[in-house]
């Protein structure tokens, strides 16, 4: 199975860069760096989620029905016209549910890195969350997905398997951010400390953190 950051340096991942740049008006290699890092993290959050047999339930009952993947399909006509405003408030709900009160200061930390400010950030990531949901749910009836175990299996499989310790505590410490500011210099030192190794988690958030 492949990575999640696998997808974003394929062609469909240079597509979606390219859209959600285009369509929120963000810089593209700016757009590129907020999704590396922030495409994990809300994997992650889903992941925990998915821990509870009610958070489990309520994301296979979105990857079997609106977020099957059709998304994908037409990328040309989601980005032709611009966005619809449909898919960004679905966007803002995807966020709202997956990061909760941790949405503000994951934005925020993300920006920061990124050199780019939390609302576009946000910008950013409503129109992203729905093409990944859209992966997601792709994966899901590739892998022929039907419990939970199976769930948490393929989101695990997509962030990278046996991450190190590094990489976890990255992904948990950004989730755990609150936006004051504080947490990120630690976090950055995280994630560099497993930098040294390529591919991987760590060497591609390694490299961007270590700007």
């Amino acid at each position: 199975m492949s990575g999640i950051l696998d997808l974003l340096s394929s062609d469909l991942g240079k597509t979606i860069i390219n859209g959600v740049s285009g369509s929120t008006g963000n810089d593209q290699n700016k757009t590129s760096s907020v999704l590396t890092m922030a495409l994990p993290v809300l994997m992650k959050a889903m992941e925990r989620n998915a821990s509870t047999p009610q958070g489990a339930q309520g994301l296979m009952g979105a990857l079997n029905s609106k977020h099957d993947g059709s998304i994908l399909d037409n990328l040309g006509g989601l980005f032709g016209g611009g966005v619809d405003d449909n898919v960004k408030v679905d966007g803002a709900k995807i966020l709202g549910h997956v990061l909760g009160s941790k949405q503000q200061g994951v934005q925020q930390v993300i920006g920061q890195k990124a050199g780019i400010d939390a609302g576009s950030v946000g910008d950013i990531l409503k129109v992203a969350a729905p093409i990944l949901m859209g992966v997601l749910g792709k994966q899901a009836r590739q892998n022929n997905v039907s419990s939970e175990n199976q769930l948490t299996g393929m989101l695990g499989g997509m962030l990278g398997g046996n991450k190190t310790s590094n990489e976890q505590s990255f992904l948990e410490s950004i989730l755990d951010a609150d936006g004051d500011g504080s947490i990120i210099d630690d976090v950055a030192g995280m994630v560099l400390g497993g930098s040294k190794k390529k591919g991987g988690l760590g060497g591609l958030l390694g490299g961007l953190f270590g700007k």
